[in-house]
């Protein structure tokens, strides 16, 4: 019996499947199938019995689980209390939205890198629902996110917000929000649902929204008068200090967005609950040095 067959039984009993094993393994489906075998050949027993919705752990799998989540629990302590940090290898997957990668988010995989040099990154930046998603799914290990995520098995480690200012064109003066259009974040959001709704009540049916998943897109399309909207100052502050955009007062700030370090909590993994902790560091640092 080894470790290596002990973690993949633990993967294909959490995912319910050999091929999801596989990938977060990344091994062949084959090589996860032989572990597992091998395995149960060793212990003479059945660990997985095929139930309608898939693998199903048998009364041997079941009590086999209990002590696998203790060892590898225990083998994630000797990686946290004696291992060297630098020494750590693997594939790190995160995911950003692209308010995060826009502010902080080079800072934060800067300082990652240093603490683990050997350790690959893997970098997603989407909006917040497919991250949560991933998350959920286990195809990301760490997702900063618009959150928290409202999940039993998810840790949220809470990160600065950021606070939204109303931005038009130096170049076009119109404010009226009955006249020009709003731009605002991916309709497949919080704050575009939010904004919609909002400005729906106060204006009425005839004020316009318009979505974009880029930030950058929509900023210059504040700057060219195609639009207003609400925006992080920090990352609106290029196009302040070029002059093209100034704030306004339209008589309504929306709330601020509040971001999460979210991952799974099980199986425990001290390089992931480190990562979070390294997010909440460096984006108190940026929120300390970069303009509200």
């Amino acid at each position: 019996m080894t470790f290596d067959q002990i973690r993949t039984f633990l993967w294909v009993a959490r995912l319910g499947g050999f091929r999801k094993a596989a990938e977060r393994l990344h091994l062949s489906q084959p090589a996860v199938s032989t572990r597992v075998s091998n395995l149960e050949q060793e212990l003479r027993v059945s660990l997985f019995e095929r139930g309608p919705g898939g693998l199903v752990l048998t009364k041997y799998g079941t009590l086999l689980l209990s002590y696998a989540e203790q060892m590898l629990f225990v083998e994630e302590e000797i990686k946290q209390r004696v291992a060297n940090p630098s020494e750590a290898e693997g594939l790190f997957r995160v995911g950003a939205s692209e308010t995060i990668a826009q502010a902080w988010l080079p800072d934060f995989l800067k300082a990652f890198s240093e603490q683990y040099p050997r350790v690959t990154v893997d970098l997603t930046v989407d909006i917040s629902l497919n991250l949560r998603t991933d998350l959920l799914e286990r195809r990301l290990d760490l997702a900063i996110l618009m959150g928290p995520v409202s999940e039993y098995s998810v840790e949220n480690v809470a990160l600065p917000p950021f606070d939204l200012h109303w931005y038009r064109s130096t170049t076009n003066e119109e404010t009226d929000l009955t006249r020009i259009p709003v731009i605002s974040y991916s309709s497949k959001t919080r704050p575009f649902r939010e904004l919609m709704s909002e400005l729906t009540r106060r204006i009425g049916p005839e004020v316009r929204i318009f979505s974009s998943a880029s930030l950058s897109a929509s900023l210059k399309m504040i700057a060219a008068g195609v639009a207003v909207g609400p925006y992080p100052r920090a990352l609106a502050s290029d196009f302040l200090s070029s002059r093209q955009i100034v704030e306004f007062d339209p008589g309504y700030t929306p709330q601020p967005l509040a971001f999460t370090a979210s991952y799974l909590s099980e199986p425990r993994s001290f390089l992931i609950e480190n990562s979070s902790e390294i997010a909440r560091e460096v984006a108190q640092v940026w929120d300390r040095t970069h303009p509200r």
